[in-house]
């Protein structure tokens, strides 16, 4: 067996199970609750797996194994920010979000930050949160149907705008059918194959490349500022470059797509079990994909593109059936941050956009919207693609920066009336927008640090006015 016919075998059964899941799934949706929360029935397994996989895009691992392949030793930063990130949403938001969800009723985190239905300015909320959603998803679901088209491509010399239609197809026709009750069920299959390969794989490429010490020797070949934990950086500079990496963490609170995860759960004693679930979960794959990085940067210095190392790394040292396996695990974890992105997208399209109830929209209509945005997405990766790793922190940033403020004020009992919560969506989206054009600073610090504490005053100084 050629090893473009074992992915193409791999890939195939692979989504053959998810459309399996998605029609099984179907028979569970009834209304627009089940297909947005799952009638919050979620248990601690499949609320931690979900909300791993979902947060933990391809760009973890294609970017971070990207990342570490380029940067050296100083990727280390990123394990610490993400599980920071980590820290901060399960043991602080999610279990108080969850309750205020569920008392108000809310479908969506936009319907519990937008306050009384009967304010002024609720609708102009409601459409400034639609807006930030649609245009940053529309980057982000684009980034991560890119990485699907590379992982099709990669194994099976198709044109890469061929292949990204056809992940973008599956991953729509299981959502579309399933929505919330298939996304969630897909995404714990992802999370086990993604964990299976972040084991596995840096494992072989860590006993090839010599162990630490023949990747320390190794890297330290490429020069000090690659066995640097500042990148070579020193003094302000080296500075700016943690703070700016750590900023990562900072969007986390701000995800809809990943704390609507926390919204579905059915209790407070499935958070507190799904935290350990996920923290042990997030670890694993992050360590794995650093190694993975750093041994493919011993063993192949001179590949020409860091975010293939993984494909690489599969393709030289496995056999062509397990490498196989290795493109699947890409593709799930593409597909596990999608589904929910195009859940987030829609709701957005369909309960937000307009302020109506949950109940007061169909399950077809949602699944038109979805369609509609998917296809929106499939042409900007096709026409304008870009890094994953830069797109993807790009739009990460934007809604952190817009949306996290809002939230950690939430949970921590203070309610920013709808001219704070304006102030700070566009504060934060704009100002993160305006430093991802400019030249980047050591840690793009600008980009991922100071829109959302900006915007975080800006909240609290319109709100104090207001009051």
């Amino acid at each position: 067996m050629t090893r473009s016919e074992a992915i193409l075998y791999a890939l195939a059964a692979y989504c053959v199970l998810m459309l399996a899941i998605g029609a099984w799934a179907s028979r569970r949706t009834h209304d627009a609750g089940d297909f947005f929360l799952g009638g919050r029935r979620m248990g601690a397994w499949i609320t931690a797996l979900a909300q791993g996989s979902t947060q933990s895009s391809a760009w973890t691992l294609v970017g971070v194994s990207g990342a570490a392949f380029s940067w050296g030793l100083s990727a280390a930063w990123l394990w610490v920010a993400v599980m920071a990130g980590y820290v901060v949403n399960w043991y602080w938001v999610a279990p108080r979000l969850r309750r205020l969800s569920l008392a108000s009723g809310s479908v969506t985190l936009v319907q519990e930050l937008a306050g009384d239905p009967a304010g002024a300015r609720h609708l102009a909320v409601l459409r400034s949160c639609s807006l930030i959603i649609l245009v940053s998803f529309l980057f982000y679901v684009a980034a991560q149907f890119q990485a699907a088209g590379q992982a099709f491509a990669v194994g099976l010399d198709l044109p890469v705008a061929a292949c990204i239609a056809i992940g973008a197809a599956v991953t729509v026709a299981y959502t579309f059918m399933g929505g919330f009750w298939a996304a969630s069920a897909t995404d714990v299959v992802q999370a086990l194959l993604m964990l299976g390969v972040a084991l596995f794989l840096p494992a072989v490429a860590f006993v090839v490349a010599g162990g630490v010490d023949g990747i320390v020797q190794g890297l330290a070949v490429e020069g000090d500022a690659v066995v640097s934990l500042t990148g070579g950086r020193t003094g302000l500079a080296s500075m700016a470059f943690v703070l700016g990496t750590m900023g990562i963490g900072l969007g986390a609170p701000g995800q809809p797509h990943v704390v609507n995860r926390f919204m579905a759960a059915r209790d407070d004693g499935v958070i507190r079990r799904g935290a350990v679930i996920a923290l042990v979960w997030i670890a694993l794959v992050l360590a794995g994909m650093l190694v993975l990085g750093w041994s493919g940067r011993v063993l192949y210095a001179g590949m020409g593109q860091p975010e293939n190392v993984i494909y690489v790394v599969a393709d030289r040292l496995l056999p062509p059936m397990v490498a196989g396996f290795v493109a699947v695990a890409v593709m799930s974890a593409i597909m596990s941050t999608v589904d929910s992105q195009l859940l987030t997208a829609t709701s957005s399209l369909t309960i937000d956009r307009g302020g109506r109830e949950g109940g007061h929209v169909t399950v077809w209509s949602s699944r038109l919207a979805l369609a509609g945005f998917s296809v929106a997405a499939v042409l900007v990766a096709i026409f304008a693609p870009e890094s994953i790793y830069t797109r993807v922190l790009f739009a990460w940033n934007a809604i952190g920066a817009a949306f996290g403020p809002l939230v950690l004020l939430l949970v921590s009992g203070r309610r920013v009336g709808q001219a704070g919560t304006l102030a700070c969506l566009w504060t934060g989206f704009l100002l993160t927008v305006l430093f991802y054009l400019l030249p980047d600073s050591p840690g793009d610090l600008h980009e991922r640090i100071l829109p959302f504490f900006v915007a975080l005053g800006a909240a609290l100084w319109v709100d104090r006015r207001k009051a």
